[in-house]
């Protein structure tokens, strides 16, 4: 697949990294296929997941396909930037287009990424999953890639400003074995990915620096000593947001 825009959107974003002073540490690089196709599952914790997110795949030389919400693909800014790097737009509406445009791509040898929780979460620990990723990964034959983050949502989330003036806030990258979904029960392969990345995710935040994650901290789960929402506050706070943006576009303008 060609790709002009690409390549000068990850060296920008790597120079933002050094100019960020963020420090950065990838572990499990060694689990990325170098060729073929592979589908990248990426839990949700910030606006900047997509940057991370295909971060963990770089060292190996792929770049990610990213199965991506409408809205940023009819925005002018954002819209033709997510068209010239092959990102996969989805309609919630009508999934079955981005379902076969994702399973062409890996069949095609490529890295397609996908957040099965489908929004951030609230809480900084895991939602529940939808079974796309299984279902498409098993659909097209190639591994599934568990990928966990951690300290991404320290720059930019939901009900908390941006803050890119902290210089020096690390960011944890983690990259699991792959699995072989095979489809005969997603709903059980779907809760295995989601066992395997709550392990990871709580091996991410224990080995977070203490110095950037004090007790009561906003960005840390409930259960591990800090602020966030509990899954069921998030949940709650989530349904919210929900008849409020269904409100605003019910009301004439």
């Amino acid at each position: 697949m060609r790709d002009l825009t690409y390549p000068p959107v990850i060296a920008a974003a790597k120079l933002g990294f050094r100019v960020l002073g963020q420090r950065i540490t990838l572990t499990g690089t060694e689990h990325v296929p170098r060729t073929g196709g592979v589908m990248v599952a990426v839990n949700h914790i910030g606006y900047a997941d997509f940057v991370y997110g295909g971060l963990a795949v770089n060292p190996a030389g792929r770049r990610v396909r990213f199965m991506a919400k409408r809205e940023l693909f009819d925005h002018r800014v954002t819209g033709p930037l997510m068209r010239s790097m092959h990102h996969i737009e989805v309609d919630r509406g009508a999934g079955e287009t981005s379902y076969r445009t994702a399973v062409e791509f890996l069949r095609a040898g490529e890295c397609v990424g996908i957040f099965p929780e489908a929004t951030i979460s609230r809480a900084m620990e895991l939602k529940e999953f939808k079974t796309g990723a299984v279902r498409i990964a098993a659909d097209a034959g190639v591994p599934l890639l568990p990928v966990v983050l951690w300290g991404t949502q320290r720059l930019m989330t939901k009900d908390h400003p941006k803050d890119f003036s902290s210089r020096g806030i690390p960011i944890h990258i983690r990259v699991g074995a792959p699995l072989d979904p095979r489809g005969e029960d997603p709903v059980a392969q779907t809760a295995e990915l989601r066992s395997v990345m709550a392990a990871m995710l709580d091996e991410a935040i224990a080995g977070y620096p203490d110095e950037h994650q004090q007790p009561g901290s906003w960005w840390l789960p409930r259960r591990h000593g800090g602020s966030a929402p509990t899954l069921a506050e998030a949940a709650a706070l989530d349904v919210a947001e929900k008849r409020e943006r269904a409100a605003r576009r019910a009301t004439p303008q």
